[in-house]
């Protein structure tokens, strides 16, 4: 009884938090911006802006080269009355798309991500994920957590969260995917965190979210792709070890990186002592991406990321 009425507050006050987040910034949008670098391109979008009665709160832009390169630029403006102007600002916004050829998407910050978490065995980085939604630094929906053990169900269960155990291996893969599907279908989910889901996903399940998953590897990519990166690195005997953030592809861990760190570690450290030490990198390397993502700070380009 104790922690279903845990679970209930819990999600009560996570629901004030989200609650005031959202009226906060009702009226607040970010435009996310890229096409190849020409002049003239920020004075349309600025005078666009200004035209239409919006106020711009942080403007940040990055070209890779002035000279027939690409440019990226996130705008975060205020405009009031925003939900009943949205529609006619993105119909306006049409003919500079077309006259600067922009690839272009406005982002309504009230418009709270719902977040579906994979997990296995190990609960680490979803424990950080857990803390910083409850603390209210992650500022979105935890719809619902998926998994195939049961080892993290109650933590889960305790905070109101919905809990899905779906054995799955590799001869079962294409019926489990499709069981999450319907899963990420009724929660109208937005972003799958794979917080340590010890599974490959199939192409087409990756094709189908493309750009939505987000995975950490507990390795600093591109040394040490696949499985036991930490016996392989005491192996190697590295001096630095670390972990990677990036968004899946059909690429075992070679899709775009969003965010990587590291920590040193020397010949005392053996194979267990560097995880427990990567648990810790992989806990804040994939939170600062999840907000990254949260935030539309990622313009994903090619295989690269640029975060804002």
């Amino acid at each position: 009884m104790y922690k279903k009425q845990r679970g209930i507050n819990m999600k009560s006050y996570i629901k004030e938090k989200l609650d005031s987040f959202q009226s906060e910034n009702k009226n607040r949008a970010r435009l996310l911006i890229n096409c190849a670098d020409q002049p003239g391109i920020v004075a349309a979008v600025s005078k666009f802006l200004f035209d239409h009665g919006a106020n711009i709160i942080e403007s940040n832009q990055y070209s890779t080269d002035p000279h027939g390169g690409e440019f990226f630029i996130r705008i975060e403006f205020e405009i009031p009355n925003l939900k009943e102007k949205a529609k006619e600002l993105e119909s306006d916004f049409t003919a500079i798309k077309e006259q600067f050829a922009l690839e272009a998407t406005f982002k309504y910050v009230s418009e709270v991500k719902k977040i579906a978490v994979f997990v296995s065995k190990e609960p680490h980085c979803l424990l950080e994920l857990l803390w910083e939604w409850q603390s209210g630094d992650l500022m979105a929906d935890i719809s619902l957590v998926i998994s195939n053990h049961e080892t993290s169900r109650e933590m889960v269960e305790s905070l109101g969260i919905p809990y899905y155990y779906i054995p799955a291996n590799k001869e079962i893969r294409r019926e489990v995917e499709e069981k999450q599907k319907e899963l990420i279908e009724k929660y109208q989910v937005d972003v799958l965190i794979l917080a340590r889901y010890m599974q490959i996903l199939t192409p087409d399940f990756v094709k189908t979210y493309q750009h939505q998953i987000i995975n950490i590897h507990h390795s600093f990519l591109p040394a040490f792709i696949g499985a036991k990166p930490y016996e392989r690195a005491y192996n190697r005997g590295v001096k630095l070890i670390g972990a990677t953030s990036h968004y899946v592809t059909n690429d075992l861990d070679e899709g775009p990186i969003i965010e990587q760190d590291i920590s040193r570690v020397d010949h005392r450290d053996n194979a267990e002592a560097m995880k427990k030490i990567g648990q810790s990198i992989e806990r804040s390397v994939l939170a600062r991406a999840v907000k990254w993502h949260l935030e539309d700070r990622i313009i994903v380009y090619g295989n690269k990321t640029i975060v804002f």
